[in-house]
């Protein structure tokens, strides 16, 4: 006997959740939730070279493209124009309003529609995403620089005051689906799907002895009450590690790393959920625009790009099946 999806509604959107079947209707878009601080907001510089604010443009995507152009080479067609893809959508609301659009450069905190200088990891996880899958992808991302999950992002399941940014994370998502005949008119009468969580945080928390200690089991109920607001108990979850730096770290930071990676085989989650290391994709500030910014990967874009593909990857991977 098959076990029909859950069904609810967002607003004016038909929002599909409930993971007892594997089925998913061949017309729907398939939504991920991409969320965290401001390495989720996206700090890799695209082609900013002021010698003195920029480094010269080292490290800046313009300068990765030129020096590994296979890697790259998606990212601009025959005109050299960024590419725009038609069958992954982006939203997200930011300082300077909300930016929608088909995925390409820009949709970072400080990015506009009319303004895009930088990248975030969700210019490569949608690439990954949408050579991946055959349906529409939309990538709904919420995310806001210096936000610890022991307090702002604080889930109600953890206990104490929710926290602020958790419940304005969840109110962006609902927003966006329910905003997805407006901003996305092409998507208009799907069903709405959503696939997987992707989770890239902890700078914050790493300063507080607390919030280190408390950190795995907060964790845990972030992906326990999100899986829950959306009725999707077994939802793909990518726990992105807190790798500024590279391999080498200070006790707090590793702290968290730990943290993160515990969580993730926390058998509560239901064996759903990957960590996913980047310490190897941090680069040396003399090579990268930012070199006072090592909380932003020195604003390098090949860090931020290499991220995102390693996240994107991780949950191709769980969507397998």
């Amino acid at each position: 006997m098959r076990i029909p999806l859950c069904v609810m509604a967002v607003g004016a959107a038909v929002l599909i959740g409930c993971q007892s079947s594997p089925s998913v209707p061949a017309n729907a878009v398939h939504v991920f939730i991409l969320a965290g601080q401001s390495n989720m907001e996206g700090q890799g510089v695209v082609d900013m070279d002021h010698p003195r604010h920029y480094n010269g443009g080292k490290g800046n995507l313009l300068q990765s493209m030129v020096a590994t152009p296979e890697r790259y080479a998606h990212l601009k067609d025959a005109e050299g124009n960024w590419v725009v893809r038609d069958d992954v959508h982006v939203r997200f609301r930011n300082r300077q309003g909300v930016m929608a659009g088909g995925l390409t450069i820009g949709y970072t905190g400080y990015g506009s529609m009319d303004s895009r200088h930088h990248i975030g990891p969700e210019l490569q996880i949608g690439h990954r995403l949408g050579d991946a899958l055959e349906a529409p992808v939309l990538l709904v991302k919420t995310a806001w620089g210096g936000k610890s999950l022991f307090k702002n992002f604080r889930p109600p399941s953890a206990g104490g005051e929710t926290g602020e940014f958790y419940t304005k994370m969840l109110a962006e998502v609902n927003e966006a689906l329910d905003a997805v005949p407006e901003e996305f008119p092409q998507l208009a009468g799907r069903p709405l799907v959503v696939r997987g969580f992707v989770w890239f945080q902890g700078w914050n928390d790493m300063y507080d002895e607390g919030a280190r200690a408390q950190y795995e089991d907060n964790l845990v109920h972030l992906i326990g009450d999100v899986r829950a607001e959306y009725n999707t108990p077994r939802l793909p979850v990518i726990i992105g590690e807190l790798g500024n730096g590279g391999p080498e770290a200070n006790d707090k930071m590793l702290a968290i790393r730990t943290a993160q990676q515990a969580a993730a085989t926390r058998p509560e989650l239901q064996g759903n959920v990957k960590f996913i290391s980047t310490t190897a994709f941090a680069r040396p500030k003399d090579e990268s625009p930012n070199v006072g910014h090592g909380h932003h990967w020195f604003g390098n874009a090949e860090s931020y790009f290499l991220i995102g593909d390693a996240l994107g990857q991780g949950m191709v991977d769980l969507l397998q099946p």
